[in-house]
Order: C-alpha cells, then structure tokens, then sequence
C-alpha cells in the first residue's frame, strides 16, 4: 500500500488497479472513503479503462476482429507501477502487453497522479498513445465514500444524506436494461439542488447522467457539518450509485458509457469512446474536498 500524507490528510492506494481505498483527515479521523466490505461490494475506487460500462454481450469488433472484455474493463485487475516524488504525491502507470493486447488491440500508457493539495485530494488520469495507430478508449473514476461517515456522535443513518448540485434544478436519468443504455429517461426533481439519499434510489441500478452543467457534488448530512466536496471538470457523463442497501455512494465521472442496447458493437462508434493520434495525451482531473 502507497501512503501519501500531510498535516491535513493520510490517503492509502493500492498498487493493484491503482486503487485509493482511504482517505482520513488528521484532525477527526474521519475515513470518508468506504471500506470495502465483499458482504455487499468488495473495491473501493476502481479505475475503469479502456472501457466504461458494460459491452454488448461484452463483446466489441475492431478492424474485423471481435475482442471480449468485462464491464469497467482490465486496468482496475491490473498490478501498476509506482512512483513517489515525495510524501504527498504518487504517480501509478500501466503500460500495454502481451496480455491486455489479447483483448485490447493498442498501445497505450494509463497514468494516475494522485497530490494532497491541503486538505484536498486530487486525481489526474492520463492516457498516452504509445504506437502507431489511432487510440480508441473510455476512461472514468468510481470512489465509494461511506454513508453514513463513520461518526458516533451523533450517530447517523443513510436517509440523514444529501448530495447538493452546485447548478442542476433537475436530473434527467438514463435507464439501464441488463447493464445497458436505453433511450428511457427519468426526471428526478431538485430542491435546491439538494438529491436525499435513500437506498431506494439505486433499486434500478445507477443513476446515469449526460452532460451535466455541474461542475461539483456535495454530500452533506443533516445532523453534522462534515461531508466532501467533489469536483470534476471535461467529464461528458456521470454516475451515481451503491449496491443494494450497502453503506456508501460512489461518485462517478466518466469520458464514456455503457454500450446502447441497439449498439451495432463496433468500438470507434460507441457513444462518449475517446481517440488520440500517435502521440497524443489525455488529460482529465477530479478531486475532493474533506470538511
């Protein structure tokens, strides 16, 4: 495990998927991050590349050549090198072989950079394409916070959560059938762009949404001031959701989706998937807050 610290936070990851599965505040001890009971979900944060999602019969076609890949993709099951600059800071790379070639076609280099800016953490991918063809991919973040925070006094339930929108006035909800997008949408009203958390909510899987105009999510309680801040910035889609009745919500920005139901299971045109020439990077950041 990779600990990075400062007079504020103590963060822990994993170099197995480049996982981060604490994040505790020096001052209450807070964890806010969920501890991965398997009872109900066994990870924590995992990475999701090179796809977001579920695949059609989890398969894909690429340059006539059919490939098979799990929802979320490998990288999350894959061992990451590490480098630590300095106690605050960690860089995770992956890069492509042999294996991931079988089911993944292309050259590439994943990066994580995790920073302890202050009492925020921050959360940089990077995607680079290393060979000579066009790189296809969908990247996206998964962190599990606990709900309820691990406080005795006062003790608090699920339902005593929030998670406030800093623009929405509404959610529109893309349904999903057997881990797949449908065209069938739900409105999910706001007051002050205040979402309660019931366990409920998740009763049909995520809550998946395109093209928020929020740039941050709140999750605050009703009978005490701690919470995060999580903030996301080039991220087209986002989701939200936790295992049936278990004790967390995970915030979810994502660069791609799960596949269509009617999707045609070619991989350069899937709905959100990313390219970049030989060469080229990618960039995408979020980070949270802790109070």
């Amino acid at each position: 495990m990779v600990t990075l610290q400062n007079d504020f936070l103590r963060v822990k990851i994993h170099p197995k998927g480049a996982e981060l599965q604490e994040l505790v505040s020096a001052e209450t001890g807070i964890n806010y991050m969920w501890s991965g009971d398997p009872a109900y979900w066994g990870k924590f944060s995992p990475v999701l590349f090179p796809i977001v999602g579920e695949l059609k019969d989890n398969k894909y076609s690429y340059n006539g050549k059919q490939y098979s890949l799990a929802r979320h993709g490998f990288a999350r099951d894959r061992v990451f090198s590490v480098e630590q600059p300095d106690q605050s800071s960690a860089v995770f790379t992956l890069n492509d072989d042999a294996e991931s070639r079988m089911v993944y076609p292309f050259a590439f280099r994943l990066q994580l950079r995790y920073r302890l800016l202050q009492d925020q953490l921050a959360c940089s991918y990077s995607v680079l394409n290393t060979g000579d063809d066009r790189l296809w991919f969908s990247v996206g973040a998964h962190p599990a916070f606990a709900v309820p925070l691990p406080i005795n006094n006062p003790g608090t339930n699920y339902d005593d959560y929030s998670l406030v929108f800093n623009r929405s006035t509404e959610l529109s909800r893309f349904k999903l059938k057997g881990g797949l997008i449908t065209d069938t949408t739900e409105k999910i009203a706001l007051k002050d762009g205040r979402l309660p958390l019931t366990k409920s909510l998740f009763a049909e899987d995520a809550l998946v949404l395109k093209n928020l105009p929020d740039t941050e999510i709140r999750l605050e309680c009703s009978k005490h001031p701690h919470g995060i801040k999580f903030a996301w910035e080039g991220f087209p889609f986002f989701g939200i959701w936790a295992a049936p009745n278990a004790p967390f919500v995970c915030l979810e920005p994502w660069c791609g989706i799960a596949d269509h139901v009617n999707h045609d299971q070619q991989l350069t045109t899937k709905e959100g998937i990313q390219s970049l020439l030989p060469g080229g990077e990618f960039i995408r950041q979020w980070q949270v807050d802790c109070f």
